[in-house]
């Protein structure tokens, strides 16, 4: 198979070389363009007003890889656009270093970096290990080989756009897989307000996880030891609101 792979963390990451590794020897032809730094909870920003640049890199054998000083998103339109030698069959965000569960998905790099490749006509996923400073890459590359070989993408009647988070543990460790909707993941935001050291006042965004433990949801499941797929999809209006608004008049 053909795949494009990017992220958020940066081209150096540990979950993309992982993930890289584990493709490669399953066979697969692999094309990499990720940003040249970390660039987590950058959402679907894109790159408008300075110019984008992409430097060939030679950190995995045989596989052209390219870092880009823009944003995920930005990674899989210029990449798609103006770098990839083919045109891929899988575009593959990840592995992402901490979970994208529940309202993550609308912050997060990676899976707006699977969104982009899904808007472009790409079957995407964005896998995201559910870290806790033992890092499991190993695990979640695992399952992506396994899961990419065993799956028939063609047998859906629609293109693929899938959110997956795997729990930071051994593989003998998991209990299964479920296929489950998004949680509710609301964090209590906290600005800390500090000064540098021209006497400018700044502030850093802190604060800590709401994130509700609902049975079938996406964060249960990683909780309870499962590996988490959310089918997502793209669709904002509000059809039933469309239906029986009342007529405005102006």
């Amino acid at each position: 198979m053909k795949i494009f792979l990017t992220n958020d963390d940066g081209i150096h990451a540990e979950g993309i070389r992982t993930l890289a590794e584990v493709l490669q020897k399953a066979g697969h032809q692999l094309f990499i363009v990720a940003p040249d730094r970390e660039r987590s909870a950058t959402g679907h920003s894109i790159t408008i007003l300075e110019p984008i640049r992409a430097y060939e890199v030679k950190i995995y054998n045989n596989v052209s890889a390219y870092k880009v000083t823009g944003t995920p998103a930005d990674c899989v339109k210029l990449g798609l656009e103006k770098l990839v030698d083919f045109k891929p069959d899988l575009l593959i965000s990840g592995i992402n270093n901490g979970s994208n569960l529940g309202y993550d998905v609308l912050y997060s790099g990676t899976v707006s970096a699977a969104m982009e490749g899904w808007i472009m006509g790409y079957n995407s996923i964005a896998i995201s290990l559910a870290s806790d400073k033992v890092y499991n890459f190993q695990t979640a590359a695992d399952f992506v080989a396994d899961f990419i070989e065993k799956q028939d993408f063609s047998s859906f009647n629609e293109r693929l756009l899938l959110n997956i988070n795997v729990p930071d543990l051994d593989r003998t460790e998991i209990k299964g897989v479920k296929v489950c909707r998004l949680g509710t993941s609301l964090y209590e935001d906290t600005f800390e307000e500090r000064i540098d050291p021209s006497g400018r006042r700044y502030y850093w965004l802190t604060g800590g996880s709401g994130r509700k433990s609902l049975e079938n949801t996406d964060i249960w499941a990683v909780e309870n030891k499962y590996i988490a797929i959310t089918p997502l999809k793209i669709q904002l209006d509000n059809e039933d609101l469309i239906e029986t608004w009342p007529e405005i008049n102006f």
